[in-house]
């Protein structure tokens, strides 16, 4: 005895027939159906979300600058003016989640050559540091200027760790990137204040205290948080350095 499949009965058992051919329509459909909205799922959730930007490493544009090692208070490589070409301020970071403070240190206020990768994005630069090593240099152009002081400044924005909003991670700000900006502060990553106007054209700041020393733990509760702070505002060359005064931070939301 024997059970063969009928036109009435689609039912289909693999070791008995072949598969029918309704059900095979049906699977067909059904598999285009399943796969279309899978993908507008995607579109929808996708279109939702804020843009990254485009910042990024910038693999193929190797860092190497002569310059002097400062702390504002976090390191950074001020080079001078050459010719035409102005004075920078490069925040600097080390590989991973953690800073730089050792080498900076060990060489400030000396002219070093300093290799790296640079993390950049718009006017952002961070670089991640290769190495550093002592230079015998002339600046021809003098050595870089003083500070300016540019005054006091109610500035609205978000509080982000500099390397991973210049690119290295994406998103680089906001509440997905809470944690990680966590870690990358705790580490000695610069912090950075993205402000939603600008001063002279920059919307982003290296932070400081309001008496230009490191920020510390007072800095979490407001990460990752549209507030609005008070601080003195500094130019060092073409960075700005914001002197904030936390006492004075307000979450707006």
């Amino acid at each position: 005895m024997s059970w063969r499949q009928t036109k009435d009965a689609p039912f289909f058992v693999g070791y008995l027939n072949a598969v029918p051919k309704p059900l095979v329509t049906f699977l067909a459909v059904f598999s285009l159906c399943f796969a279309g909205g899978l993908g507008l799922a995607a579109l929808a959730l996708s279109s939702t979300q804020n843009d990254p930007g485009n910042g990024g490493f910038q693999w193929g544009n190797r860092f190497e600058h002569v310059g002097l090692l400062e702390l504002r208070p976090y390191p950074v490589l001020r080079v001078p003016a050459d010719g035409d070409t102005p004075a920078r301020t490069y925040m600097l970071a080390g590989q991973g989640k953690r800073g730089v403070f050792e080498q900076a240190e060990a060489n400030k206020g000396s002219p070093v050559s300093l290799r790296g990768v640079p993390v950049n994005r718009g006017d952002l630069t961070m670089i991640q540091v290769g190495g550093v090593e002592a230079a015998e240099a002339r600046f021809e152009g003098g050595f870089p200027s003083d500070a300016v002081p540019l005054g006091r400044w109610k500035l609205t924005g978000e509080i982000c760790d500099g390397k991973c909003y210049a690119g290295a991670m994406r998103p680089g700000r906001g509440l997905a990137h809470k944690a990680c900006a966590n870690l990358c502060l705790t580490g000695g990553i610069p912090p950075v204040f993205v402000s939603s106007g600008d001063v002279k054209g920059r919307n982003f700041f290296l932070m400081a205290d309001s008496d230009g020393k490191l920020l510390g733990d007072e800095l979490k509760p407001l990460l990752a948080l549209y507030i609005e702070v008070e601080g003195d505002v500094e130019q060092l060359d073409d960075l700005m350095v914001f002197k904030a005064d936390l006492s004075t931070a307000r979450v707006l939301k």
